[in-house]
């Protein structure tokens, strides 16, 4: 059926009308199409892109209200209880679940460029041993571009599969690699007859002196974590990505873009914000008179309620059940940091001040939580954060490319600056 819906903007300037059509989605609120708008001589002005659809995208549906989060119409929830890591990579990129040997080959297309180049290794002997693991991700991830010459004409659809391959295969690498960098440790190598999750624990913590024995419950809630970090639609990153992606960058300075983005506190770090949190709280004995200062507005509460979710995160109850079998499996459950993280997800639960104001432990909560169990030091979060998000930027820049009708993303602004003025001489100010 044709849509002939449309919205009527009237002045109160004596102007004449203008219809703005509306056009319908697959799933959450249709948009009204303003780009006919810009024949008012006016701009729309929306901060923050509150109101705004910056695209149009068949990846990943979120309805913040009901706390949905779909990947390519499949609820998280079904692929982090039933599939893995990989096999979302896959359905990210594709559109559709592997059939087996798609799987299989798909598997090792990722194994055959988990790599790193020997130069690249060199690389990084020139940043600070104290260099944040981020900052040192951005300069690495951009760099790959003068190492991989071979697949950077974004008009080639081969081309755009390789780029994101090595993207989805080598972030694990860099990721662990400026870890170890940190810590004075020799650089380490994939194996390959281990899982993506398994890969990274061992490219982490193992030593040249024994043999490094993945704990199977840690790798699967490793790899729980990248799941539901894969893709989250339209946030700061990845419209970073795209913005930048317009222009025709390659795709490797494009993540590059997106890692630096995604480093800020207010998006990438939360999870560590959480922990850095426990750590100002200090005891259980303290939680009461924190939960009440945040109540006071003395506190800022982390890793509880989400901008986009006004419900429970949908990821965040899957995390529930990961921190309990990790705190579980590493016995864990009395160690006095996540006794008080339980301490406050109880009062955030119970008390009605924060049940009305929907503050509900989110994702970040949790795998924060997790990911220290696991013995990850809080700066390497946001670059796992990163690694896991890859596959999510790459899926979105490559839909916008393969768009013919993509166009460089020029925003415009209100200018609220002086006026028209003239130049005045020195001695004359």
């Amino acid at each position: 059926m044709e849509n002939n819906r449309k919205v009527t903007l009237t002045y109160n300037e004596g102007k004449d009308s203008l219809d703005l059509p509306v056009l319908p989605g697959t799933l959450g609120p249709d948009v009204v199409d303003i780009r006919a708008f810009s024949k008012t001589g006016m701009f729309t002005f929306d901060p923050g892109f509150l109101a705004t659809a910056s695209c149009e995208s068949q990846i990943t549906f979120i309805d913040g209200d009901l706390g949905q989060l779909y990947y390519r119409g499949y609820p998280i929830e079904q692929l982090a209880e039933n599939s893995d890591y990989l096999e979302v990579c896959y359905l990210l990129l594709n559109g559709e679940l592997p059939n087996a040997a798609q799987r299989k080959e798909f598997e090792r297309g990722i194994m055959r460029h988990n790599m790193l180049h020997d130069q690249i290794i060199s690389f990084y002997k020139g940043f600070r041993r104290d260099a944040h693991p981020m900052a040192v991700m951005v300069g690495v991830v951009g760099a790959l571009s003068a190492f991989y010459h071979d697949s950077l004409d974004i008009n080639n659809a081969e081309h755009r599969k390789i780029s994101a391959h090595r993207l989805i295969a080598k972030l694990p690498n860099i990721a662990a690699q400026a870890y170890r960098y940190n810590k004075g440790l020799p650089f380490s190598y994939p194996k390959n007859g281990l899982t993506f999750a398994e890969n990274f624990l061992h490219m982490m913590f193992s030593t040249p002196c024994e043999e490094y024995k993945v704990n199977p419950v840690t790798a699967r809630a490793l790899d729980r974590i990248f799941t539901l970090h894969a893709d989250h639609e339209q946030n700061a990153s990845t419209s970073t990505v795209r913005l930048a992606g317009s222009s025709g960058a390659n795709p490797f300075a494009c993540i590059a873009a997106g890692i630096a983005c995604l480093w800020g506190p207010s998006h990438g770090g939360a999870n560590e914000a959480v922990l850095k949190m426990l750590d100002e709280i200090g005891s259980v004995d303290h939680v009461a008179d924190f939960m009440q200062g945040v109540k006071d507005k003395r506190y800022k509460l982390m890793g509880f309620g989400h901008r986009v979710y006004k419900n429970m995160d949908p990821r965040a109850a899957i995390m529930k059940q990961t921190c309990d079998e990790v705190l579980t499996e590493l016995g864990l459950q009395d160690d006095p940091k996540f006794k008080l993280a339980m301490a406050l997800e109880k009062i955030a639960l119970e008390d009605p001040y924060f049940i009305e104001r929907k503050l509900y432990p989110n994702v970040d909560f949790y795998s924060g939580i997790v990911l220290s169990a696991i013995g990850i030091p809080v700066s390497m979060f946001t670059p796992i954060f990163a690694l896991a998000r890859t596959v999510g930027w790459i899926s979105h820049w490559t839909e916008m490319i393969a768009d013919p009708g993509m166009k460089i993303g020029r925003p415009r602004q209100l200018y609220t600056g002086s006026p028209r003025r003239d130049f005045v001489p020195v001695d004359k100010r």
